[in-house]
């Protein structure tokens, strides 16, 4: 059979959604210049593709334009056609960038940070995900029998991360039944968002082609660990140098990085409606699950919202270079340009204000007493989407983070989305999200 190569031009929209529009590659020129249309309301679709509100309606014209930088061509060799999209940046018809353009959003955020400080971000997302498609073993936690029961999907999905430059790192067998993790090494600002990207939809090319499924959703089974996102941060400065560090710094942390997450800290229980946004997020945000419940620094601790990573403490170790924090209270519900776009505005503040680094907690803060949390600034996490969008809106100076038309819009798409869910049991809400994601 012949065929006409097909490039989709692609967004992550305010569901976490990949959509676009496609052309053939024999217009791509053509395509580079003039991407294709696109409408304001198209982001107002939820993730089961509904709209159930939009600030819009049928109004307004948009460009999706094609990055060349972010070309995906990975042919995985079974005769099938092979991926090739572009991710793309929403404009105007006169070409200024769209106040809800999530890319531009990041961009904006990350130049910003750079204008201001000198600081460059670097950033890595790690993902967990369900194997929907291979036989459960009891017991397999870490296990290499998980990765010999989960057959090609492994080796195929790694050679579809390298063919689309993601630079993946690690893949292993999580805790959770059916559960793996990929990891992909760090980039610069948007590269790191795209890259999560990537990583996401090769796991979806690799398990179509292998007649399976897998889902990124927050939580999949009732008794399983859920899926998370954890967002790796670092700065380097004007000169390159790594910049997070300091050897006399609490834990290790340098005085911007400290200004940095507590700034994030700070807003968390606001904007973990952003990082963390479907309803099923919120199963997965508890105490003593290995995720994060509260707005707590934690030094090497897994259930802090964010963790200082370890380092070598080998003699002469390049500790500066590996030095990173973790982002912990977020998922694959978000789109990774909106997530890690509001983190850096959060961070940001905090920056602007010289916010003193936090102290890192040494217990369970569930454990401890409430003076005892109140001494820390830790505070519980909104234990629900409902609560977590009502503090969002009734947060000061919030709007400041989601400018333009983004926040009114965001706040309606996820009213719109738990209203879907209305009468629904958790069984149902997981199966739903965990067919989408």
């Amino acid at each position: 059979m012949r065929r006409v190569p097909l490039i989709m031009v692609v967004t992550s929209d305010l569901a976490g959604q990949v959509r676009g529009k496609g052309f053939p590659a024999t217009e791509r020129a053509e395509r580079l210049e003039k991407g294709v249309g696109y409408t304001f309301t198209n982001h107002m679709i939820d993730c089961w593709g509904r709209i159930p509100a939009t600030p819009w309606g049928p109004l307004g014209d948009l460009v999706l334009t094609p990055d060349p930088a972010t070309g995906v061509e990975v042919d995985f060799g079974d005769g099938g056609a092979a991926e090739r999209f572009m991710l793309g940046d929403l404009l105007h018809m006169d070409g200024a960038p769209w106040d809800c353009c999530l890319r531009h959003y990041l961009r904006d955020a990350v130049e910003t940070l750079e204008r201001e400080t000198g600081l460059a971000l670097v950033a890595a997302f790690e993902h967990e995900f369900h194997d929907g498609g291979m036989r459960d073993r009891p017991g397999d936690s870490y296990s290499l029998d998980k990765v010999r029961l989960a057959g090609a999907f492994p080796e195929a999905f790694l050679h579809a991360l390298h063919a689309a430059g993601a630079e993946p790192e690690t893949f292993l067998p999580e805790f959770g039944a059916n559960q793996f993790e990929v990891t992909v090494k760090p980039a610069a600002g948007v590269a790191a968002a795209d890259r999560a990207v990537v990583v996401r939809e090769m796991a979806r090319a690799t398990a179509e082609r292998l007649g399976r499924r897998v889902s990124f959703s927050p939580q999949v089974t009732a008794d399983g660990p859920g899926n998370g996102v954890h967002i790796h941060m670092s700065f380097r400065d004007r000169q390159g140098r790594p910049a997070a560090h300091d050897p006399a710094g609490r834990h290790g942390v340098s005085a911007a990085m400290g200004s940095f997450v507590a700034g994030v800290l700070r807003r968390l229980p606001e904007i973990v409606a952003v990082t963390a946004p479907s309803a099923a997020s919120y199963r997965r945000l508890k105490p003593r699950s290995w995720s994060s419940a509260f707005n707590n620094l934690g030094f090497r601790d897994r259930e802090a919202a964010i963790r200082v990573c370890p380092v070598s403490d080998a003699p002469g170790a390049d500790v500066a270079a590996a030095f990173n924090v973790e982002f912990r209270a977020g998922d694959a519900a978000a789109s990774p340009y909106l997530q890690l776009g509001i983190l850096v505005r959060a961070g940001l503040e905090g920056l602007r204000e010289g916010l003193p680094p936090p102290e890192a907690t040494s217990s369970d803060p569930d454990a401890m007493t409430d003076e005892e949390r109140a001494a820390m600034g830790v505070v519980r996490l909104p234990e629900s989407l409902g609560a977590a969008l009502d503090a969002l809106e009734a947060a000061d100076g919030v709007r400041g983070l989601m400018p333009g038309a983004l926040f009114d819009a965001y706040v309606m798409h996820k009213r719109g989305e738990l209203a879907a869910l209305d009468g629904l049991d958790d069984a149902a809400v997981r199966r739903r999200y965990a067919e989408v994601y």
